[in-house]
């Protein structure tokens, strides 16, 4: 039976749990994120056009595209793009199967960020290279967190 002692005690633990947070990823677990991504290999700079917003009033749907510098041959096209983020709850925002057929090497999505962050953009290419570009955003509005920002 549940005396009315314990009652209070876990109501005064009520308040706590609203500062709870999801916890966020960090700018080592980015770098992880990216390593495991290009099986080691450092990405070179270059290649990859990262186009956002640096200033984003909501970010709970934020436009993205990134565009790759490449022929989109046979032999030379882009296999593949990723997002990672060094702020939201989970680093890998985004990847992309390209090849070939797709045209151009270029993708178009929204993301969801949880604050101000550094973003990276890396790209594989069918020769086995790996490019990227970093940008650093400023979020007005959170999104991916509950409750006021601290």
């Amino acid at each position: 039976m549940t005396t009315r002692r314990q009652l209070l005690q876990a109501g005064a633990a009520l308040p706590l749990l609203a500062l709870v947070r999801p916890a966020s990823a960090t700018p080592e677990e980015m770098r992880a994120a990216i390593s495991a991504y290009t099986g080691g290999v450092l990405p070179k700079t270059g290649k990859v056009v990262f186009d956002i917003a640096k200033l984003i009033d909501n970010g709970n749907a934020v436009p993205v595209t990134i565009t790759v510098d490449s022929p989109m041959t046979a032999v030379e096209h882009v296999t593949g793009i990723a997002i990672f983020n060094e702020r939201n709850p989970e680093t890998d925002i985004v990847r992309f199967t390209l090849g070939p057929r797709s045209g151009k090497g270029e993708v178009s999505t929204r993301i969801r960020l949880a604050t101000s962050q550094k973003l990276a953009a890396v790209a594989r290419l069918s020769d086995g290279s790996y490019w990227q570009q970093t940008v650093d955003v400023i979020v007005a509005l959170a999104a991916c967190i509950e409750g006021e920002a601290p």
